[in-house]
C-alpha cells in the first residue's frame, strides 16, 4: 500500500505538471513541470515521505526502460538534424558537464549537511 500511495504522488504531480503545461501554452514537458513542483514541494515540507521514497526507489530500478523510448525515438528522426550536428554536440557536452557539475554540488551540500548532523549527536 505505501507503495501505491508513492505512485499515486508521482501520479498528481505530473497531472498537475500537465495541466500547467495546457493551461499556461508552455513548450515544456508535462512531466518536467511536475518533477519542478514536486522538487519545490518536497523543498518546503524539508523531507522526502516514506511512501514517495519507496515509490521512488522503485521507478530508479526500472529508469533504463523509462529511458529507452525517447533514445528509440531520436533514432527514427535523426534526418531530422542533418545540418545541426554542431548544435546537438554542443548541447550534449554542455548538458553534460552542467549535471556532472550540479550532481557534485548536491553531493558536496548532502555531505556538508550530513557531516553537520553527525556532529551534534
Amino acid at each position: 500500500m505505501v507503495l501505491l500511495r508513492g505512485f499515486l504522488v508521482l501520479v498528481v504531480f505530473f497531472l498537475l505538471g500537465e495541466a500547467l503545461r495546457v493551461l499556461a501554452g508552455l513548450p515544456v514537458s508535462g512531466g518536467v513541470l511536475g518533477m519542478v513542483m514536486a522538487t519545490f514541494t518536497l523543498m518546503v515540507r524539508g523531507r522526502v515521505s516514506d511512501e514517495l521514497a519507496e515509490a521512488s526507489r522503485g521507478l530508479i530500478s526500472v529508469l533504463v526502460l523509462l529511458i529507452t523510448p525517447g533514445v528509440v525515438g531520436v533514432f527514427f528522426i535523426v534526418d531530422q538534424f542533418y545540418g545541426h550536428w554542431t548544435t546537438v554536440i554542443v548541447a550534449l557536452i554542455a548538458g553534460t558537464l552542467l549535471s556532472v557539475l550540479t550532481t557534485l554540488w548536491l553531493m558536496k551540500k548532502v555531505s556538508e549537511s550530513s557531516a553537520g548532523e553527525n556532529s551534534h549527536e
